[in-house]
């Protein structure tokens, strides 16, 4: 089975469960009976990076050397700060370089996962048209203003368009790797990993 390479986006106040969260589970998946099914890293469009809470970061590759990713992972994070200045997505979404940069990899990629507002870089990449998808409770509004033909599925927690997946708020990107996992390798294998990660992931029906 050929190794899939995984590339997690990376930001100035990205969330940090949102990278971390699938980071792990990609890593993990085969590490016991060392298939490693993933090939996983970090890029981001500068060399250091300042998660939230100021976790500081040195992504694996930059947007000129990043290897073309079969599974794309847009984490989210952010808002608006007291003045109004957005940060996070909501500043990340307005940068041309990087939308750029995820049209030019998205026609080679397998899957692409959004985690949280990651949905919202995705909207304004116009890569959301037509689709169901879903983000963080909290800007189901803002991705309807930014994308009035998607359609926002407030009460699922993980929704599957097809080659781009979604998933709701910060831990749902966990699960929504699990099922990533699980649609690529199969139900046990995403199961393998959740027993040694001792995380307890339902499949969903």
């Amino acid at each position: 089975m050929p190794t899939r390479n995984v590339a997690i986006l990376i930001f100035n106040d990205v969330e940090v469960l949102d990278f971390c969260g699938p980071f792990e589970v990609f890593s993990v998946t085969g590490k016991r009976d060392h298939s490693d099914p993933f090939e996983v890293y970090t890029v981001a469009e500068q060399a250091i990076v300042s998660a939230r809470n100021n976790l500081s970061i040195n992504p694996s590759y930059t947007f000129e050397t990043c290897p073309q990713p079969d599974i794309l992972v847009i984490p989210g994070g952010g808002g608006k700060r007291a003045d109004g200045t957005p940060f996070g997505t909501r500043k990340e979404m307005l940068n041309e370089n990087l939308l750029a940069w995820i049209n030019q990899l998205y026609p080679k990629t397998e899957q692409l996962l959004s985690v949280c507002t990651g949905a919202l870089i995705l909207a304004k990449a116009n890569l959301t048209e037509n689709l169901a998808a879903t983000t963080h409770h909290g800007a189901f509004e803002e991705l309807r203003r930014i994308a009035p033909n998607t359609e926002v599925r407030e009460g699922d927690r993980i929704v599957d368009s097809g080659k781009i997946i979604f998933s709701g708020g910060i831990s749902a990107g966990i699960d929504a790797s699990f099922y990533l996992v699980a649609k690529l390798l199969g139900q046990e294998a995403a199961l393998e990993t959740a027993r040694y990660m001792e995380y307890n992931w339902q499949p969903p029906d």
